[in-house]
């Protein structure tokens, strides 16, 4: 038996999200689907990061285990000359026996794209969220200090969602404009579900001033969802990169479009 670990891009948008749902399209049925037709038997692929539906991914990592003798070269080449696409493998190699795409991660990068310009854009319309009113990029900033570090982020997960501990480590918050694009970038050990998404509201909302850089030692403390912004959408969040060991970690190649 051989497990495979996967480096997966895909576009969200017409998706339920990764996990596999009854009667709707997601991300792992995809790629069960091509897999099972390639390899002429059922298999599982454990993803790293459970999207959402209508959120992307440039760097998600996956892994199924498989008795079949095919070169990792051939078997991502197969998968992609079966799946739809918008699902591309990037990579497939051979891992350890005991290697696990979800627990074994130890960091997930998530980056946010805002497209902040009066006019919103043709193409970036599925990619980049558009806010046409200026944003105070120094306000968010001094804001997203306050979110690095061991925190409980229970006021910014989706209300009434069930999880074991709402306890996450930020390692860091980034924000840069290039052009007119801002995008943020989050580093954590776990996301609560929409947790990236709603910090990048509430960021959003600073930056508008609706409120102040200072406000989020007080929305953390309060554990409260309504004190958090409303979650940014979806189609403007990428999955970017799965960090094992970030002492030897180096950011892959093609990371995705120039935008990112």
């Amino acid at each position: 038996m051989r497990t495979l670990q996967l480096v997966i891009e895909y576009d969200g948008g017409r998706y339920a999200g990764w996990q596999r749902q009854p009667d709707v399209p997601s991300i792992q049925a995809a790629l069960e689907e091509a897999a099972a037709r390639l390899l002429q038997t059922p298999h599982r692929v454990v993803g790293a990061g459970r999207t959402d539906a209508g959120v992307h991914a440039l760097g998600q990592v996956a892994h199924l285990t498989t008795e079949s003798g095919l070169a990792a070269e051939r078997i991502r080449d197969g998968l992609n000359a079966l799946l739809p696409p918008d699902i591309v493998v990037r990579e497939v190699c051979e891992a350890a026996a005991t290697f696990h795409a979800r627990r074994d991660a130890r960091l997930r990068i998530y980056r946010y794209a805002v497209l902040a310009r009066p006019r919103p854009s043709a193409l970036l319309r599925g990619y980049a969220h558009h806010v046409p009113g200026p944003l105070d990029l120094e306000a968010m900033r001094a804001a997203a200090a306050h979110l690095e570090g061991r925190h409980d982020f229970a006021a910014f997960r989706v209300s009434g969602t069930a999880t074991a501990s709402t306890i996450c480590s930020l390692a860091a918050v980034t924000i840069e404009r290039r052009g007119d694009l801002i995008l943020f970038t989050v580093a954590a050990n776990r996301f609560l579900r929409q947790m990236a998404r709603r910090m990048v509201g509430t960021l959003l909302q600073i930056g508008r001033g609706a409120l102040a850089p200072d406000a989020i030692p007080a929305i953390l403390g309060s554990r409260d969802t309504q004190r958090a912004g409303p979650p940014a959408p979806a189609h403007g969040l990428y999955l970017m990169r799965i960090v094992y060991d970030p002492a030897a970690d180096r950011p892959r190649g093609g990371e995705g479009p120039v935008m990112l």
